[in-house]
């Protein structure tokens, strides 16, 4: 299938590479700003784990710096730009965004906004202090020059090794992987071995400038914890899994290894839990033989489900999330930090 779809795949490349050109020759108007835009984004299609990368930044620069994070608001039900606040759900503002709020509202300010410049000007005009802006997945958007693009690569999809939409996964070709300052090899086995980063090193940098640095991250959870407050039951090791993210597989490999699952309810990723998935969420639950047992999610989908934790469904329910972050492999995160801040300029207020 993937050899008949080649074709198509080239014609996508062609159309992308023709976009690029415009844009890299002032054919197409790019904005820039004055204040640092840092950019999380990648070549891939989903699943590369930008979220917990956009959540490392939050908690490396918040101290020092007012944040706002601009997001695109992927499966929300509205336009235009929207400025998180307290009515704010996973359906106005996207699962993501709403993630970030949820965790960090009296720390950063959290928007969505499909065009991000004219987002980022709003930004800027409601917010004049900002010291900088955090764009979750705008790789792609050209219409706005970052003064630093993080591209994230995920360990078990490798560029080298992709194609372009039909036939892989790539939102553009290869050596559009030029455009990086910084290449961060994602979601990494805990074991890695320099040998092996260093072989999968080698393989990328034909495709990245001379001068890009290359880092490899892994994914850590936390401890579960209780998403609906009037269940007073402790977490049990009896699970049912639900997640609707763009690769379950890493969330499912580590609950098997730590806890008893039962059963993984998969559903496609960014996708808006109703009624009807809590009723079979509940059944399946209820049909779990042990007294003992739990529902446990991913973050991201804790954030989805929250419209639901009031139901008299849900009530008693024993429902948890797993928390998680990412890490850097080989010591190398202060490396990366000090790279970061060489683009941002602490404001007098937090100076």
């Amino acid at each position: 299938m993937r050899f008949l779809l080649l074709p198509f795949s080239w014609l996508y490349g062609l159309v992308t590479d023709f976009r690029n050109y415009c844009y890299d020759n002032q054919f197409f108007s790019v904005s820039t700003f004055d204040k640092p835009i840092i950019n999380v984004g990648n070549l891939t299609v989903g699943g590369t784990g930008k979220s917990p990368h956009v959540e490392y930044l939050i908690r490396l620069l918040k101290k020092d710096f007012s944040i706002v994070t601009l997001s695109r608001g992927y499966g929300r039900k509205t336009k235009g730009f929207i400025l998180a606040d307290k009515n704010a759900t996973a359906e106005t503002i996207g699962d993501e965004p709403m993630q970030f709020y949820n965790k960090y509202k009296n720390e950063v300010n959290v928007s969505v906004g499909e065009k991000r410049a004219e987002a980022l000007n709003a930004i800027f005009s409601t917010f004049p202090v900002t010291d900088l802006v955090i764009l979750d997945d705008a790789f792609q958007h050209r219409a706005v020059k970052p003064s630093l693009n993080i591209l994230l690569m995920d360990f078990y999809r490798p560029i080298d090794k992709d194609f372009t939409f039909p036939a892989g996964r790539l939102r553009e070709r290869r050596h559009g992987a030029k455009r990086a300052d910084i290449l961060i090899v994602s979601k990494c086995p805990d074991d890695l071995l320099k040998t092996d980063q260093q072989q999968i090193a080698s393989k990328i940098t034909p495709y990245l400038s001379a001068e890009t640095p290359i880092f490899f991250t892994g994914i850590r959870y936390g401890v579960p914890q209780i998403m609906n407050k009037n269940s007073s039951k402790d977490f049990a090791e009896t699970v049912l899994l639900v997640s609707g993210i763009a690769r379950p597989e890493t969330f499912e490999t580590y609950c098997r290894q730590h806890f008893k699952v039962t059963q993984h309810l998969i559903y496609k990723d960014h996708h808006h839990f109703t009624d009807k998935d809590l009723d079979f969420i509940l059944e399946t639950f209820h049909k779990i033989p042990s007294t003992n047992k739990s529902i446990l999610m991913t973050e991201k989908d804790m954030v989805k489900f929250q419209i639901f934790l009031e139901s008299e469904k849900s009530e008693g329910i024993p429902m948890f999330y797993l928390p998680i972050e990412i890490y850097f492999l080989n010591e190398s995160g202060e490396v990366f930090n000090e790279l970061v801040l060489k683009n941002c300029k602490p404001s007098k207020s937090k100076a």
